[in-house]
């Protein structure tokens, strides 16, 4: 559960215990996480879920597994949330998906003709970093 989202005093996500029960429970998570990312309650769902896929790729989860969640990643790519962006972009980074670079790209130039309005953070680093990975 989302505690917390970024605001003028904070530039991250504050996350429940529970988040990291979750991350601890490994990839058995990962039909749950799915099924929650296909229909989700609210934004602040798709942020969990991609913040323990995050956390998971960071604690050794099998990348290939993640990456072919690919199909149910990808109804995120045309998001404007700049959550959502930066949390995809991490997991896009980490896994390498080849499916992933053009949404990045896409985001980046979005984001860059529009930027978010409001927020205490600029996803493009994310996503700017996401592409330098992919080009690397």
């Amino acid at each position: 559960m989302v505690l917390s989202f970024p605001n003028q005093y904070q530039n991250y996500c504050i996350f429940s215990k529970n988040v990291y029960d979750r991350v601890n429970d490994g990839e058995k998570q990962l039909p749950i996480i799915e099924s929650e990312l296909k229909q989700p309650k609210d934004e602040a769902q798709v942020i969990e879920n991609l913040y323990i896929l995050n956390l998971m790729i960071d604690n050794g989860a099998d990348k290939n597994k993640i990456a072919k969640m690919y199909p149910t990643l990808s109804e995120y790519n045309n998001t404007t949330s700049p959550n959502i962006q930066s949390f995809l972009a991490g997991i896009y980074r980490k896994t390498k998906i080849p499916d992933g670079f053009g949404p990045l790209v896409k985001m980046l130039i979005q984001d860059s003709i529009n930027p978010p309005e409001n927020i205490s953070f600029d996803p493009t680093e994310e996503i700017g970093g996401a592409i330098l990975d992919y080009l690397a």
